[in-house]
């Protein structure tokens, strides 16, 4: 019995998680539409779509990255990425801006350029 009341304890505590693990993405706020495009920098790649959906590629020596992702929000510059309970922050020390004729932001310390 004890086993069971456990189970169901554990169910119970996992269902919002659950619920909320097939969540859209969010799609990116007008005044955020700067950081929409595909932007590239050394070993990063970061491809933002108006709708939320997030390609992100980073190469390292010890680790290689590929992930499609979706958008869970804005806070302040930084941007929060996802897919279910799994999250991560990405976090834009300079946001998108004009550099001569080029768009450059950095994030998690690497300067990104958009190309379009």
């Amino acid at each position: 019995m004890h086993i069971l009341r456990a189970a169901i304890f554990s169910a119970a505590c996992l269902l919002p998680f659950a619920a909320h693990a097939h969540a859209d993405p969010v799609p990116v706020p007008a005044d955020k539409q700067a950081y929409v495009g595909d932007w590239q920098g050394k070993d990063m790649r970061i491809q933002m779509a108006k709708d939320g959906k997030i390609k992100y590629k980073r190469d390292r020596p010890s680790k290689k990255l590929d992930l499609s992702v979706d958008l869970r929000g804005f806070d302040g510059d930084n941007f929060d990425i996802g897919w279910g309970i799994v999250r991560s922050t990405f976090v834009v020390s300079k946001p998108p801006h004009r550099e001569g004729d080029k768009w450059k932001m950095t994030v998690d310390g690497v300067e990104l350029t958009r190309v379009d």
